[in-house]
Order: C-alpha cells, then sequence, then structure tokens
C-alpha cells in the first residue's frame, strides 16, 4: 500500500486547520495589515519546499506555504466579516473599525 496520498492530505488537512485561527487573530491583533504574517512564512515556505529533496516533505512544506497565501486573501475577508458583525472586533480598534463602515 502507498500511503504518499494519506500523508500529504493529512498534513493539507492540517496546515488549513492551523491557518484559519491565526486568521482571525492576525485580524483581531493587527487589522489588515496582519496579512504579512502570512506572506512571510509563505515565501519561506516556498523556498524551502523547492530546496528539499524528499518528494513528500517538499510537498507538504509548499501546501503549507499556499496555505499561508490562501490566508492573506483570508484577512482580508476576515475584516469585512468582522465589519459585518460577524466576529468580533477588538475594542481597542473601535475607531477603526467605525471609519471603515463609514467608508463602505
Amino acid at each position: 500500500m502507498n500511503f504518499t496520498g494519506i500523508i500529504i492530505g493529512a498534513a493539507v488537512f492540517f496546515s488549513i486547520g492551523i491557518c484559519h485561527p491565526i486568521t482571525i487573530k492576525l485580524e483581531y491583533y493587527f487589522g489588515r495589515k496582519g496579512w504579512w504574517g502570512f506572506f512571510i512564512p509563505g515565501v519561506i515556505c516556498t523556498v524551502i519546499s523547492l530546496l528539499l529533496d524528499n518528494y513528500i516533505a517538499s510537498t507538504i512544506v509548499a501546501a503549507f506555504a499556499f496555505s499561508c497565501f490562501w490566508g492573506i486573501g483570508e484577512v482580508f475577508k476576515q475584516e469585512k466579516r468582522v465589519l459585518k458583525g460577524w466576529f468580533p472586533e477588538n475594542p481597542e480598534r473601535h475607531e477603526y473599525y467605525e471609519r471603515r463602515r463609514e467608508e463602505l
């Protein structure tokens, strides 16, 4: 039996599971500026995946990199969710959210 697909699938599932709550926290504490928290690890993991000789490890690291890149868009979408009231806003950034609501 070949477990390669199962291993990679589980790793991708795990990386998506990690990125989701990080997206929420980054937006809560840093707002849209939190996208750098996904961009930098995404670039680093992309480079690492290019340098790895092991097919499985390279695939897993690349999948995590692209989960990070997907997270960049999710940070911006998360702000929209907060503005709609679907997620709690950071009370320390209330004035920022009020300005954003007026812009929309």
